[in-house]
């Protein structure tokens, strides 16, 4: 692939269906320690649309391409080039912007994901599924049979939160809006499904057998948090890495005093930062192979060329969709 590609692009911050185009872009040759990138797929996340809005705390300079996540198959490597050849399935960086046909990237930036993986799984492994392989490490220590609490649970990161979990044999419950998930997030690994509302504590009591459940996750915020806050055990952390009700964590003093809780984030943007080469390698590696033996899976409800952006992105915002909305690779 040489010459022009096309990339979706936005001028200025705003909603995503008035600021987007369509753009034609030349691709420069390949450097010595590069390589060239043509696109598999690249899914629409809420971050996403939240950085052409310009409400995330990432803001590249504009003009931008946007897509934080994505994978693509390796075309050309400059001749300095080890750590990947022409052939390879890779997971590519998330300062890219990857809602694009292709890209000539830094090699030493690229991900190898085993090619008998899905291209539209490889390029989704790397927000939310690592979110929630890390929230399940880094923040208590669990044993087989312990249990975890999470609300959002049919969001992409709580589905695989459940899947992770149940191959490390913890088992969880999940917390859900609609009472048609319940049975789905069952089938999928869930071990308790119950909807959310005031007798979530009494539920979840009853269903554990009173179980101490010392790690809950909080994607909601707003009264979900609390409801979470007042059902794990003393001593317990609650792990906040979302906001989907866009209202704030507000808690009555005694959780603090008499249950002594511990409240903090993970933001896996954050994490890539400070984390070691080794520890990202370690971490991939595990999702490579839980992805391999299809124990990882993100539902996927349709992807869509390039061009089709427009639908795409508002399909993506809505509601109630049945998986991922995902770019794909013009046939």
């Amino acid at each position: 692939m040489s010459g022009s590609i096309k990339a979706i692009v936005y001028q200025a911050h705003g909603k995503p269906e008035k600021v987007l185009h369509l753009e034609a872009e030349e691709l420069r040759p390949v450097g010595e320690n590069e390589a060239l990138v043509r696109l598999l797929a690249a899914p629409i996340n809420p971050a996403d649309l939240n950085a052409i809005e310009g409400k995330y705390p990432v803001r590249p300079e504009l003009p931008a391409t946007p897509g934080f996540e994505g994978a693509g198959v390796v075309e050309e490597v400059g001749a300095a080039v080890r750590n990947v050849a022409a052939g390879a399935q890779v997971i590519l960086p998330h300062d890219l912007g990857t809602w694009r046909e292709a890209a000539v990237i830094a090699a030493g930036k690229l991900i190898v994901a085993p090619n008998e993986i899905a291209g539209e799984q490889a390029a989704m492994l790397k927000i939310n599924p690592l979110t929630a392989w890390r929230m399940l490490h880094d923040f208590v220590r669990l044993e087989p049979g312990d249990w975890v609490i999470q609300n959002a649970a049919n969001s992409a990161a709580g589905r695989a939160v459940i899947q992770i979990a149940r191959e490390l044999g913890y088992r969880t419950v999940n917390v859900v809006r609609r009472p048609e998930l319940i049975e789905e997030l069952r089938a999928e690994g869930g071990d308790v499904v119950l909807l959310d509302g005031d007798d979530l504590r009494e539920a979840a009591a009853e269903a554990t057998e009173r179980a101490l459940i010392r790690l809950g996750l909080n994607a909601v915020g707003g009264e979900s948090a609390l409801r979470l806050a007042k059902i794990v055990a003393p001593e317990a952390t609650i792990v906040t890495y979302g906001a989907m009700s866009l209202k704030p964590l507000t808690l009555p003093n005694g959780l603090l005093i008499f249950k002594n809780l511990r409240f903090t984030g993970f933001w896996v943007n954050k994490w890539y930062e400070l984390a070691t080469a080794a520890e990202r390698d370690q971490t991939f590696e595990r999702l490579f192979d839980l992805a391999r033996r299809g124990l990882l899976q993100t539902k996927i409800e349709r992807s869509y060329p390039l061009g089709e952006f427009s639908e795409a992105v508002a399909r993506a915002a809505e509601g109630k969709r049945a998986g991922k909305i995902l770019f794909r690779a013009t046939p």
